[in-house]
């Protein structure tokens, strides 16, 4: 991982809980990264889900966390 840019190790993140969101018909992008904030946009499904904010919480955060621990803000818009 070491020398991997930033915005890879995010995607590759985020590569790990898709599957899970792909099942339920919903996705998630990254929106920008501004420092330690990554801030991310639920897509399909996952849009309107009264649960995203569990997911969010505690599985996308903390797969960003393990592979970006430079990251300590995670926000969904």
């Amino acid at each position: 991982m070491e020398g991997e840019k930033l915005e890879t190790r995010i995607e590759k993140a985020l590569d790990s809980v898709r599957p899970y969101l792909y099942k339920d018909g919903g996705d998630v992008s990254v929106v920008s990264v501004k420092g330690k904030k990554l801030t991310l946009k639920f897509e399909g499904n996952c849009s309107s889900c009264d649960l995203s904010n569990m997911t969010l919480k505690a599985g996308i955060e903390e797969a960003i966390k393990q592979h970006v621990p430079e990251i300590s803000d995670v926000i969904a818009i």
